[in-house]
């Protein structure tokens, strides 16, 4: 399963993700899902093993943009994303 953290602004989805990746937990950028009802910001995809050290690292941070977490999952052929955490 994978986890997005949502922001609704650019700026911090790349530092969040480069803070990410600099803890060693592996994440990328993305659009964020229509789902997420944010309009065009973006958001940082991880798996979800590294949820508890990816919320620590988030509250380490001022990201006042962040919308929240959600889980996408694959379910016969759909794709569900829903609130997480």
């Amino acid at each position: 399963m994978m986890i997005l953290a949502v922001f609704r602004s650019r700026s911090h989805s790349l530092a969040y993700a480069e803070r990410l990746n600099g803890y060693g937990i592996v994440a990328t950028t993305a659009p964020a899902p229509k789902e997420a009802k944010i309009g065009c910001g973006l958001c940082v995809r991880f798996d979800a093993r590294y949820f508890v050290r990816a919320k620590a690292i988030l509250k380490t941070g001022r990201y006042a943009s962040f919308k929240g977490f959600y889980k996408i999952e694959y379910i016969a052929g759909r794709t569900s994303i829903l609130p997480y955490g």
